[in-house]
């Protein structure tokens, strides 16, 4: 597999609210949402915590972490 090159710009608004949504939608996420302050609160699940992440970058890292964690744990089909 090739890498993708890294970011050349700062993720934008738009990017990290796809990529909420697509978290969201394929439930790897139980909710993510952008606060009026440009913070996001997201939950692993329902009765779990409610953390805060900063901004867009930190929306893409956190779906960069959990594919890669769903690309490790998933078998082998080759």
């Amino acid at each position: 597999m090739i890498p993708h090159p890294p970011h050349s710009a700062e993720p934008t608004y738009a990017e990290a609210s796809a990529w909420a949504d697509v978290l969201v939608r394929r439930r790897l996420l139980h909710a993510a949402v952008l606060t009026p302050t440009g913070q996001w609160l997201v939950q692993n699940r329902p009765d779990g915590p409610v953390r805060f992440l900063q901004g867009p970058a930190d929306v893409l890292a956190l779906a960069a972490t959990i594919q890669q964690h769903t690309r490790s744990t998933r078998p082998e089909t080759r």
